[in-house]
């Protein structure tokens, strides 16, 4: 039975912190690569709940990743699209699945198979927005969030390039026929 007028979403988060990723860098022969790099512990997560089919999206920086973070991205989520049933495809995080999450009306969870982040279409977007902090150092938790703001802009202003990214042909299809509702 196909669907009419609800939306699927994928949802994840993902850990930016100050301490960098390094990635391969080009230098001369014979010399070394200047690596700058700093060991602080600090970070902030994007929550981000993509409808790949769209290229819609949703993100809210959040200091952690718990029970009580996640139900105010749900909140602030449920503000932004507040008209329509969803439902929302994530993994089993313990923030997730933790009992004291009070989902708001008109969402359902979709849970994944255990240990499958490849089957989240978020993972992929995540790793595109890693790419341009990769060698870089931020001194501040602020500086960093702009950074990753920076790098989401792109996807604002062309939600195309999210759905090129993030719409697998099976995804497509399955939400073609996906019966997460009772009429």
């Amino acid at each position: 039975m196909e669907q009419q007028g609800e939306r699927v979403w994928a949802l994840d988060e993902a850990r930016f912190g100050l301490r960098v990723w390094s990635r391969r860098r080009w230098c001369p022969f014979g010399a070394r690569p200047p690596w700058v790099y700093d060991d602080q512990y600090a970070w902030l997560w994007l929550s981000a709940a993509v409808e790949p089919t769209t290229g819609q999206r949703f993100c809210v920086f959040l200091p952690r990743l718990d029970g009580a973070c996640f139900e105010v991205f749900l909140r602030e989520w449920r503000q932004a699209v507040p008209a329509q049933r969803m439902a929302v495809v994530l993994d089993h995080s313990g923030a997730h699945t933790s009992g004291h999450v009070a989902w708001p009306d008109g969402i359902t969870p979709i849970p994944l198979p255990a240990y499958s982040p490849e089957l989240n279409p978020g993972e992929r977007w995540f790793k595109e927005l890693r790419e341009p902090l990769a060698n870089q150092v931020h001194q501040r938790l602020e500086a960093l969030e702009e950074t990753l703001t920076a790098a989401l802009r792109f996807y604002w202003e062309h939600p195309k390039a999210l759905v090129q990214l993030t719409a697998y042909p099976w995804w497509r299809e399955g939400v073609r026929y996906m019966t997460t509702w009772s009429e």
